[in-house]
């Protein structure tokens, strides 16, 4: 959006820790120079000459990079540095760009997972800057439809299952085609003048264990009506209340 943006992250720990330490400093060294006795580790012909008390080093900032490339707060921080520093030099300034720290929900489920998700795609739509959420610029489903029409990999975002691939902790259990189905549904659910679209998106979530009223709260109002914490069970509960 033109004044703030919106990340849906998923966080893999296991292959954080599987990675290797030189692939860890190659990582944070995409990032950063690094320090020079990590640097000079990367290089097998600098490595012998490091002294046991340099290797300690290396090893004790392995782990603290380690921890780094998994934690949502170095992310946003690099990636909002990443951000306003391309955006003082577009606009020929300094100081700061973003008003405040960005605000961390964890999603407990997988009804809060594809609502948020939702949220985030269909938020051109319900800004009425975009009538389809495929044609809405700066999202991943126009990313991923694009990628798909191309038959091309987007390695940056988490992919979709399809006949060739299995449900795991690196592949989103929905498919493409169902998951924009679904966005569609969710908007002409909130839009319909008549019960047949709360009928087309209930058969769309009821795999997710919940109700019309706990998904259009989550996936129209995550932002606003939930603290650190977004599940099925917590809209069903916010909605009883009212």
């Amino acid at each position: 959006m033109h004044n703030h943006t919106h990340v849906v992250l998923h966080i893999n720990l296991d292959e954080a820790k599987s990675l290797s330490d030189e692939e860890v400093l190659l990582r944070w060294h995409k990032l950063h120079k690094g320090m020079v006795c990590c640097r000079q580790f990367l290089d097998e012909k600098e490595r012998v000459k490091l002294s046991q008390a340099e290797l300690d080093t290396v090893m004790r900032v392995v782990e603290i990079y380690r921890n780094r490339l998994c934690d949502v707060s170095w992310f946003m921080r690099l990636l909002n540095e990443y951000i306003a520093r391309k955006a003082n030099k577009e606009d020929e300034c300094t100081g700061r760009f973003w008003e405040g720290r960005f605000k961390s929900q964890a999603l407990l489920d997988d009804a809060a997972l594809y609502a948020c998700m939702a949220y985030v795609d269909l938020n051109p739509v319900r800004a009425g800057i975009s009538n389809q959420p495929e044609k809405s610029a700066f999202t991943s489903i126009r990313s991923r439809v694009l990628a798909s029409r191309q038959k091309k990999k987007l390695p940056a975002l988490l992919p979709f299952k399809d006949k060739k691939t299995e449900y795991g902790s690196s592949v989103l259990n929905c498919t493409l085609s169902d998951y924009l189905a679904l966005l569609h549904s969710t908007v002409k659910s909130k839009n319909a003048a008549t019960c047949r679209g709360i009928e087309e998106l209930y058969a769309k979530i009821e795999v997710f264990n919940t109700n019309v009223g706990s998904w259009h709260c989550m996936s129209f109002d995550i932002d606003g009506r939930f603290g650190t914490k977004v599940s099925a069970d917590i809209a069903q509960r916010k909605l009883a209340v009212l």
